[in-house]
């Protein structure tokens, strides 16, 4: 294991009579921007915030970051083993440390944070990025849906400082065990906008974030044949990033499809803003991917890039509110490029939409959101529950 604290750290010289922090979780912290956003925010309201997560083969440098980081490098980095080796390492990691608030990220991290906050009993928070246990890698695996499952009804209905990522999540937690969420949404932080060139030298649509199971990726490999005069730039990796690569090469599109792997947030930055569309999609594999609202939708819009998107409830609400994304019934090749090719080709429409976005991006920004994380989380200290609805 190796302990990387932030040079910036010494920097922010925060009160030592502030509250200390730790949050936890299974990835590699370079590339997570909503615990950096999150953690950021609660250095800026005062706290000391340490983050956990893991080192991986491919994992970058850290940055500067005004948090303390522990990054955990691993024996096993996929399946049980994997999960039985960091849950056990992370509790005895927590009980030798002194924190005053223990935050856990999704299921994963659960466990251990709720044993040694009980342990030294202190207050701890939820946050809860997914509707776990439906995940496409869990909801068609009965024995290890079980365990998660188990895990989550033990738990869960034992905290009172949780949150989650949509109204949907929070309405299903709620109708299942009983106990509000409030809503802390993965929007991006608002930031001036560069100008951009009227004519880019590439015209290319573009994807980021994991490349997994049930994100759509494949299915725009394979309607980028029917979209001509564009390119397909993916920016991430994923348990189908090798089997993307083998579907490019397999279809004669390699000069067509660019893999640039994970890159920092702000080389994503100029990516995003460049792109001349992006597309959030999601197949419908169990209910955490159909009550989805992904950090990509927003990052599109705060870009002013139009996108495709999957009809699922989250888009479809804010869609009816700003009119920013074409939504699409199926993930067809021919629905992709049909939806594409009529946007690329229509100037009229192409630029309401991305005013609409500059229009949205004033509302739908972290800098409105942090104020409901750090409520949450300056109330499970008093023990009172925060409620928030959007």
């Amino acid at each position: 294991m190796k302990n990387n604290l932030s040079t910036t750290e010494k920097e922010i010289k925060p009160n030592v009579q502030s509250r200390h922090i730790v949050f936890t979780v299974v990835n590699d912290i370079t590339t997570d921007q909503r615990m950096q956003r999150i953690s950021e925010s609660l250095v800026t309201a005062g706290y000391n915030v340490t983050l956990i997560g893991r080192e991986l083969p491919h994992s970058k440098p850290l940055s500067n970051y005004p948090f303390s980081v522990y990054r955990m490098s691993l024996w096993f980095n996929t399946g049980k083993l994997f999960y039985i080796e960091y849950n056990l390492r992370l509790f005895y990691y927590l009980l030798r440390q002194s924190y005053d608030i223990y935050g856990a990220i999704d299921l994963d991290t659960i466990l251990p944070h709720y044993l040694v906050s009980r342990i030294k009993r202190k207050p701890m928070t939820y946050d809860a990025h997914e509707y776990f246990a439906e995940l496409p890698e869990i909801v068609n695996r009965p024995l290890v849906r079980w365990a998660w499952k188990t895990l989550e009804r033990i738990i869960v209905p034992r905290l009172r400082h949780v949150y989650t990522i949509n109204q949907t999540y929070a309405d299903l937690f709620r109708q299942e065990y009983g106990i509000d969420f409030a809503v802390v949404r993965n929007a991006t932080v608002l930031r001036p906008l560069p100008e951009l060139p009227t004519a880019p030298p590439v015209r290319y649509i573009l994807y980021q974030g994991a490349v997994n199971v049930g994100r759509g990726v494949e299915e725009m490999i394979a309607a980028m044949p029917l979209i001509p005069d564009c390119m397909l730039y993916v920016c991430g990796k994923g348990d189908v990033y090798d089997q993307c690569v083998d579907k490019v090469k397999q279809m004669g599109l390699s000069d067509r499809v660019v893999f640039f792997g994970w890159v920092s947030p702000e080389q994503l930055r100029q990516y995003t803003q460049n792109a001349i569309l992006g597309f959030t999609f999601f197949t419908q594999q169990g209910m955490s991917y159909y009550y989805s609202l992904a950090n990509r939708f927003f990052d599109y819009i705060h870009s002013g890039v139009p996108q495709l998107c999957v009809d699922f409830p989250e888009y479809r609400h804010i869609n009816q509110q700003y009119n920013i994304a074409v939504l699409l019934p199926d993930l067809q090749a021919t629905t992709i490029a049909a939806a594409a090719n009529k946007l690329l080709q229509n100037p009229d429409e192409y630029a309401l939409l991305r005013q609409n976005c500059l229009i949205a991006r004033q509302t739908l920004n972290w800098q409105t959101e942090e104020k409901h994380c750090c409520k949450c989380i300056e109330l499970s200290i008093t023990n009172e529950q925060y409620i928030c609805q959007q």
